[in-house]
């Protein structure tokens, strides 16, 4: 499947664009700062209630079902930080990016946790590539890896970078219609380096949501 740059109509304003796996994106880079961008922005209340499914415990933090088909598997292969706030605020990262395949799973950008743990241009940045697969006709398959994380707070505490390298070598589309799988050849195009601003939800929870996302795709540094 080659990769395919987004409309520009529905590019982010706020970083670029592309979508999560070997479906594509266009080959914008973010720019790099030594402040954690949006890190003054507030978090928005979720708007669905959690969902009603018979998931497992463990696929359902803070009452919202995460769980995902069988053939589709997201590795998050990083060391949790030893500071309280930037280990939830990995955690939820890795959450939001569960939320958005979920999304895919199920067609649609509605999902409880979509809306759980995004936020401002993180949620719409969910809600485009959610949307890019359902007009492409796709869902997901097979492996993506997530490594090399990195943390740093805001120095208001109520902010955090969660950045990191994804692997999508063995991550492929899937057309739904005829359940044929969409592979790639091996290439700088799978790699990608994220940058994920993660804000406090304000309440007395240990939720965090997605309120930004930098992507530099076909990064060399995480091959």
């Amino acid at each position: 499947m080659k990769r395919r740059s987004l409309p520009v109509a529905a590019a982010l304003t706020a970083t670029a664009a592309l979508l999560l796996t070997a479906c594509g994106s266009g080959d914008d880079k973010s720019g790099d700062s030594d402040k954690i961008a949006g890190a003054g922005q507030g978090a928005e209340t979720p708007k669905e209630s959690a969902s009603a499914s018979g998931a497992p415990a463990g696929d359902k933090p803070d009452g919202v079902d995460l769980s995902l088909p069988s053939d589709m598997d997201l590795v998050f292969d990083w060391d949790k930080p030893k500071d309280k706030n930037e280990a939830a605020a990995m955690q939820d990262a890795a959450n939001y990016l569960r939320a958005i395949y979920r999304g895919v799973d199920k067609r649609t950008t509605k999902d409880a946790a979509v809306t759980a743990y995004s936020t401002g241009d993180g949620l719409h940045y969910a809600q485009v590539q959610i949307n890019e697969w359902i007009k492409g006709g796709w869902t997901a398959t097979g492996t993506l890896r997530h490594y090399d994380a990195t943390t740093r707070s805001a120095p208001n505490g109520k902010s955090v970078e969660v950045a990191f390298c994804a692997d999508a070598g063995k991550f492929y589309g899937k057309e739904i219609k005829t359940k044929k799988v969409l592979t790639t050849k091996p290439s700088i195009e799978d790699f990608d380096y994220f940058k994920i601003v993660m804000v406090k939800f304000p309440t007395g929870t240990d939720l965090w949501q997605a309120s930004k996302v930098f992507v530099e795709t076909k990064a060399e540094k995480c091959q």
